[in-house]
Order: C-alpha cells, then sequence, then structure tokens
C-alpha cells in the first residue's frame, strides 16, 4: 500500500499538476453531441444505401438466380395442388357429378386396359408412343 502512494506521487508534479503524457499529441475527440451533423451523416448513408439498394438487389437476384427459381417453382407447384385439390373437393361435394365423373374413370381406365394392355403387340406399340413423347419432351 505505502508503495502505491510512493509511486503516486512520484507522478504528480510538485505544483499539483500531472506531467504532459506521450498520448498528448493525440487528436482530441469531437463534441459527443452534435445534432445536425449527425442528422446530415445519418441522412447521408441511408440515402448512399438507398442507392445502390437496385445494384444489391439485382446483384443478389444473379449470384441465386437458380435457387429462387427453384424456390419459386415449388411454391407454384404448392399453390397448384392446393388449387386442385380446393376444386376436386367442391366438385365432390355436388351430389351427382362425382359418381359421373367416377363412371368416366372407370370407362377410361376399362378402355386404356384393353386397347394398350391386352396384348403383346399394343403394349409394344404403347412403349413406343411414351419413347417419342419422352423424346419431345427431354429432347434427346
Amino acid at each position: 500500500m505505502e508503495t502505491e502512494q510512493k509511486e503516486l506521487e512520484a507522478v504528480i508534479a510538485p505544483n499539483g499538476i500531472l506531467p504532459p503524457s506521450r498520448d498528448a499529441n493525440l487528436a482530441k475527440l469531437t463534441p459527443a453531441y452534435e445534432p445536425q451533423a449527425q442528422w446530415q451523416q445519418v441522412a447521408r448513408s441511408t440515402t448512399d444505401f438507398l442507392g445502390e439498394f437496385p445494384e444489391y438487389v439485382s446483384s443478389f437476384f444473379y449470384k441465386n438466380q437458380r435457387s429462387l427459381s427453384n424456390l419459386a417453382l415449388i411454391i407454384t407447384a404448392v399453390i397448384t395442388l392446393k388449387l386442385v385439390i380446393a376444386v376436386v373437393s367442391a366438385i365432390n361435394d355436388v351430389p351427382l357429378l362425382a359418381p359421373f365423373f367416377e363412371l368416366i374413370g372407370l370407362t377410361y381406365f376399362t378402355w386404356f386396359s384393353w386397347r394398350y394392355l391386352a396384348k403383346s403387340e399394343t403394349r409394344q406399340e404403347l412403349t413406343q408412343k411414351i419413347r417419342l413423347w419422352k423424346q419431345e419432351v427431354l429432347g434427346e
């Protein structure tokens, strides 16, 4: 305790004023409260950001184009699926339409099975039609 007091007395000059330190040449701090300058600085940084915002957005879309298009396709598929489910549910609520559409589906399934699945030649014809359609769609 006594050594600390001696060190402090050695640092303080005889007249009670601290001697100039080596940090005296550093720049002085600006006043903490300058409302107009601070407001102008905030306004300037905001306008700079808003001026460059379209460039930020376009570079973001350019860098993430594939991911964003996949996301858009997924969202579109989900919305379409929900709409189709809603339409089918509304059709099923109509008293005579649901059995009528079931009859149409059974009739088409029977015709398709008889036309393409019953004989070997027609199965080969169906396979050839599927290959041609696949070639048109995928571009092979």
